[in-house]
């Protein structure tokens, strides 16, 4: 047996916690499930049919009314909260003689859609025997009889991130409820109405109202599950910075003939600027960048040793003929920085390709931190070697004085809402006995996984809530088109994350 583990098992001992079976409580709350197929998906249609894109308060505030009157029917008080912008619910559930309390994190907002992109109608939420990317095809709601094909999927804005938790938390209470199984923790809510936006007035929403939310474990219920499909822990997420760089060539376009071995080209020199800060098997090439960067841990280590590789399968899927790491494999990948070019804008190509030198050529950065990186060295160490490259840097458009006085120019732009990386112990107590619930319900073992690829904004949380543990729980399908056109929910998830709810809820608090 793997050293990881033992130590798992040894703090299991250690903890006294007791052995748990798939027993007769997880059957009940599963047949709760597949006799109420057709009103769970009916509360998820209806929340799903909102618009929620967060810069509409009116709408977000819409959704809010609904989450709030429908946490209501099972027996929690909450109040809706603002900053400035799109509202927050904070919300508790108080159980009798429960003495410790989970504190639940999700988001009900979306990502701004263009209709026109998707296949089916963003706010009306579309059942589909496959994802649309796979030839997937409509089926009418009331054409449904009996059970739901529990690999369709429900397509709509935000039905993989991140409305699921909301209506599967509910009814896995109602589940619990109709079985006669009581929680064992009070449980308390904080529902995020601008996570896709950054959550910008969460810091301001934390100071005001954190003496409601302390708790013995937060779970945060965001972002995808692995692609194996097989239940997930995961300790950690990346941070994210965003940055525009522009350089510069002559005042107005000029015809590359007259001028081509002439005028400075901006195109050319973004390209080898780009290139000069990263090789060509991914590594980032910037003097110092990594120098923060947490070690992966032994325990880390033998944690990624037990995820199934997914790296074959998923370059097929994808048509990839070699990952950008070639042997690292993508769960290792994410606890490594990350700088990628998500857009370069110099001209036209094609039938809109003009045989002209640009004045100036623009690339949009995404940086991904990980643990122990602060965005505030990263913006030093860029510099630094954007300025070792020889060029001057301005932070604003520059007038035609600065440009003639100056041969190599660059403007850096770094874009508000960076924040930095999180990662927690996978081996806390407070981790050991919730893997212990998982493990034994019904089905494999649990993935843990020290990190996600992508950014939540934990780090306000860690700092707010000082010691309180904090896992994520993610429930959504990893080909749910996250952020993109036609997301989707696979049915199984919601099923599934019913009953995991309901069994944390059920065995968490107990000795």
């Amino acid at each position: 047996m793997k050293y990881f583990v033992k130590t798992i098992a040894a703090s299991v001992m250690a903890l006294s916690v007791p052995t748990l079976t798939a027993d007769a409580n997880e059957q009940s709350i599963r047949e709760y499930t597949n006799k109420h197929q057709h009103h769970i998906m009916k509360d998820f249609r209806d929340l799903l049919s909102m618009p929620n894109v967060s810069s509409s308060v009116d709408d977000m505030m819409v959704n809010a009314a609904w989450i709030t009157d429908y946490i209501h029917k099972r027996g929690f008080t909450s109040e809706i909260v603002t900053a400035g912008r799109a509202p927050y619910i904070i919300a508790e559930k108080k159980v009798s003689g429960a003495d410790k309390t989970v504190l639940i994190y999700a988001h009900f907002d979306g990502q701004p859609v263009e209709p026109a992109n998707w296949a089916t109608a963003p706010f009306t939420p579309t059942l589909l025997t496959a994802t649309i990317e796979n030839g997937g095809q409509v089926v009418p709601w009331d054409q449904v009889e009996g059970d739901f094909n529990p690999e369709w999927r429900i397509a709509a804005r935000s039905a993989g991130d991140d409305k699921a938790p909301v209506i599967a938390l509910m009814h896995a209470l109602d589940a619990m409820e109709q079985a006669g199984i009581s929680p064992s923790v009070n449980i308390k809510l904080i529902l995020d109405g601008e996570e896709e936006a950054g959550s910008p007035t969460l810091k301001q929403i934390l100071a005001d109202h954190r003496d409601k939310l302390e708790a013995d474990l937060m779970l945060f219920c965001d972002g995808p599950m692995h692609q194996s499909r097989d239940r997930q822990l995961v300790f950690g997420v990346r941070g994210s910075m965003a940055l525009d760089i522009t350089t510069y060539g002559p005042l107005a376009p000029l015809h590359s003939g007259h001028y081509g071995n002439w005028a400075p080209n901006p195109t050319e020199s973004l390209m080898k600027l780009l290139l000069s800060m990263k090789s060509e098997d991914g590594k980032i090439t910037i003097d110092g960048y990594s120098d923060q960067v947490r070690p992966i841990s032994n325990a880390e280590r033998e944690a990624l040793s037990n995820v199934p590789n997914v790296d074959t399968q998923m370059k097929h899927a994808l048509a990839l003929a070699e990952s950008v790491g070639k042997d690292i494999r993508l769960e290792e990948s994410v606890l490594s920085p990350g700088f990628i070019i998500r857009g370069f804008q110099a001209g036209g190509v094609g039938k809109q390709g003009r045989n002209i030198i640009q004045p100036s050529a623009s690339a949009s950065i995404n940086m991904r931190l990980v643990a122990d990186q602060t965005p505030e060295f990263l913006v030093e160490k860029v510099e630094d070697h954007v300025r070792a490259q020889g060029y001057t840097i301005v932070h604003e458009e520059p007038n035609a004085d600065i440009r003639r006085n100056h041969a190599k120019l660059v403007k850096l732009d770094w874009r508000a809402g960076a924040y930095p990386a999180f990662r927690s112990r996978l081996d806390s107590p407070e981790a050991v006995k919730l893997i212990s619930i998982l493990d034994n319900m019904e089905g494999n073992k649990t993935i843990l996984a020290p990190s996600l690829g992508g950014s939540l904004p934990i780090y306000l949380f860690e700092q707010a809530l000082e010691n309180m543990p904090i896992i994520i729980l993610p429930v959504a399908n990893h080909d749910n088109n996250q952020h993109g056109r036609n997301e989707n929910l696979r049915i199984q998830n919601l099923w599934d994350a019913i009953s995991v709810y309901a069994a944390i809820l059920e065995q968490y608090g107990t000795d």
